[in-house]
């Protein structure tokens, strides 16, 4: 009754712009969950999380919460466990002013737990939108918040036993959502970012997941409490993702890596500043670097305070106070503080000769 009053007395263009207003006052909170311990990364998870390894010069969890700030989202909850410390540090000194509640998921027993050990933090939203730790999504991210109700990212995939898929009835609502199914009857794949409008369903139904499931090393799907939900009546669509990188693995990683370099609009620092160093673009190299008599590029990232002397890196991610010397380094990934050395080699070679260094 009271829209069509508005609709009455000021015209349909007003009512629109009332609903935006009403629209934007949504309490919308992002939740990130990084507790994972990121096996396929070691040896460098073994002291740094996933989220924080460098990628297109910056880590992957600032990849995230950037996307999620240029749509006006400034409200999260991130929910911790291994090196949980590191990540709550690098968050707070690098956004101080985000708003963000940090959780800690004691037991890790996927997804669906993780979001179940934060529901206090989200109770009091009116949309939950919740983006993996390691993946980065190629996504309108306005799009995909401007969808009515509920909505999960998905993209066709060649292997969908791996990946909790979904299939769509003719109406565009979900009808079935299974977690890594043994005989896939979809190629959809939800690929890590989910859209959900009815908060106390969600709980519920994460409740009634997590007490009906007993016994050692059980894990706890949120594909399996999205499928309660939408058995009670709960209506999800999906939403195409363009492309999108699980960082989780170290060949993705570099690919990820590469490709958002190449997005990049111009170079992160003074290049001239390189003493006899050459630059193929794209790179990203952090400040405080010292780089000569070097080849950097191109899909280099070099964290800050890192030292590279008569090298060759390309196609790498080195991250920072790292130090590399003599050394050629190809698709490679170098931690924090490592230092990397190679032979000096002086050679007077004639002609019609044939070296190979193994």
């Amino acid at each position: 009754m009271y829209i069509t009053v508005i609709l009455y007395t000021f015209g349909a263009k007003c009512a629109e712009e009332i609903e935006e207003m009403v629209l934007k006052e949504k309490k919308i909170k992002a939740v990130i969950p990084v507790a994972g311990v990121g096996t396929k990364l070691r040896p460098h998870t073994f002291t740094q999380p996933k989220p924080l390894i460098p990628v297109a010069g910056k880590p992957i969890i600032s990849h995230i919460i950037d996307q999620f700030l240029r749509v006006g989202i400034d409200d999260f909850v991130i929910i911790i466990g291994y090196l949980g410390d590191k990540i709550r540090q690098y968050v707070k000194e690098t956004y101080p002013n985000l708003k963000v509640e940090f959780v800690y998921q004691e037991k890790r027993l996927g997804l669906g737990h993780a979001i179940w050990t934060a529901s206090k933090a989200f109770g009091g939203a009116d949309e939950l939108i919740v983006a993996l730790g390691d993946t980065i999504l190629d996504l309108d991210y306005q799009a995909f918040l401007d969808v009515k109700g509920s909505c999960v990212g998905v993209s066709v995939v060649k292997t969908p036993s791996d990946f909790g898929i979904v299939e769509v009835g003719s109406n565009g609502y979900i009808t079935k959502a299974v977690e890594k199914p043994t005989v896939p009857t979809s190629n959809l794949a939800i690929v890590g970012i989910y859209k959900l409008t009815n908060i106390p369903r969600l709980t519920k139904a994460l409740q009634q997941l997590i007490e009906g499931e007993e016994g050692e090393g059980v894990e706890f799907h949120l594909t399996d409490a999205l499928m309660t939900m939408i058995r009670e009546g709960e209506k999800i669509s999906i939403f195409q993702v363009n492309k999108w990188f699980d960082c989780g693995k170290r060949d993705v990683l570099l690919e990820t890596n590469a490709t958002l370099l190449g997005l990049m609009d111009s170079p992160s620092v003074d290049l001239e500043s390189f003493e006899q160093t050459i630059i193929i673009h794209p790179v990203a190299i952090g400040d405080n670097c010292t780089i000569k008599n070097s080849i950097i590029g191109p899909n280099v990232t070099i964290g800050r305070n890192s030292t590279v002397v008569s090298s060759v890196v390309d196609n790498s991610i080195i991250g920072s106070f790292a130090e590399l010397r003599e050394i050629v380094l190809r698709k490679s990934i170098v931690g924090n503080d490592a230092l990397v050395k190679g032979q000096h080699v002086s050679l007077n070679i004639g002609e019609n000769t044939e070296i190979e260094f193994g």
